[in-house]
């Protein structure tokens, strides 16, 4: 983006303005100890470090090799199968959550369906002037007029963080009621923000601690339906969806695993690359969360992979799976309920 247009804005403006704005090493090996016969070992003994300070000693060398300023949240089940936080760096800052406030949207509009007021097969036309790039897919057709449904635009919006899709939620949810229902849920912080259209919005602020919040009462679907948490996680942890970021180097079944949603943006402070999300254990049970917000980032046009803040996601997203990757500790509680290897039946 040439003429430094934030993807924040161009949400909030007219199609048309958007339209013209838009013209870590390995660790080293411990020394060897010397043992004499009949003594004990020379040297203190070896403690082994627990996943928890796996994961902070990585979250902290990954953090100074990025840059900006971070607010983290980062959660896994011990050993006793109990939530543990790992990392609370600035947890309870209220920053701009750009596109992983998309996941807020998402639960307030499944929220809505769960309470009978509005449909997954509902269709909604769409036409030219709510079409909105930036991120996403619809803007890409050229040519526009198709009759959609809810679920439709619901997966672009969370699967390639569509923002026309953003348009289409708030058709169906105004700012003011996604907001209502965000407060009826407990969220003290997580807001979209309203502008004069009553159908349209700003994605608005949240916390890493509300956003952790979110999607622990997501994977235990204690938030929505089961039906409407298995949708959205469905959506969240499919293979085509986004890998610059913490699934980077994992395999397709691993990141079969990780349901995971990015922000990226900039404003006065710089640039902004957020990433939340929640890994499933070995036997399909919620088992980390991680609600990673950086700013005052450089590199303001660079939202691709090498990226310094997402590299360090990439890094940390191999640490934190390999701390639950063979862990079964706790009956599983939200199974995917679509194996993304199963081959399909018919034509």
């Amino acid at each position: 983006m040439p003429e430094h247009v934030s993807r924040r804005a161009a949400i909030g403006m007219g199609a048309a303005a958007a339209a013209l704005a838009a013209t870590g090493g390995p660790a080293a090996a411990a020394p060897a100890t010397t043992v004499a016969v009949g003594r004990a070992p020379v040297g203190p003994p070896r403690v082994p470090r627990t996943p928890q300070a796996v994961i902070q000693r990585a979250y902290a060398t990954q953090k100074a090799r990025a840059g900006g300023v971070w607010h983290s949240h980062i959660a896994m089940v011990n050993a006793a199968g109990t939530l543990e936080t790992v990392v609370a760096d600035d947890a309870d800052r209220v920053t701009h959550g750009y596109s992983v406030q998309k996941l807020a949207v998402a639960v307030a509009v499944m929220d809505k369906i769960d309470r009978g007021q509005l449909r997954l097969d509902q269709k909604l036309d769409l036409t030219a002037d709510i079409i909105l790039g930036g991120t996403g897919i619809y803007f890409l057709h050229t040519v526009w007029g198709d009759d959609i449904t809810v679920a439709n635009f619901l997966t672009a919006m969370l699967l390639v963080s569509d923002n026309t899709a953003v348009r289409m939620c708030g058709r169906v949810v105004p700012a003011l009621e996604i907001n209502e229902i965000l407060a009826s849920l407990g969220f003290t912080h997580t807001r979209v923000e309203p502008v004069a259209n009553p159908n349209r919005f700003f994605l608005g602020v949240t916390t890493p601690r509300e956003t952790h919040d979110l999607l622990w009462r997501l994977a235990n679907k204690t938030i929505v339906t089961p039906r409407s948490a298995d949708f959205l996680l469905g959506i969240l942890r499919w293979i085509n969806g986004y890998h610059d970021g913490v699934r980077r180097n994992m395999s397709s079944a691993e990141r079969s695993r990780v349901a995971t949603k990015y922000g990226a943006d900039f404003d006065d402070l710089g640039a902004a690359r957020h990433e939340a999300g929640i890994m499933f254990d070995a036997a399909g049970a919620p088992t980390l969360t991680y609600a990673m917000f950086a700013d005052s980032l450089a590199d303001l046009d660079n939202y691709g992979a090498t990226h310094p803040a997402v590299q360090a996601h990439a890094a940390l997203g191999r640490v934190m799976f390999d701390t639950i990757a063979t862990t079964t500790n706790r009956t599983a509680k939200a199974r995917h309920s679509v194996d993304p290897f199963r081959p399909v039946s018919g034509g």
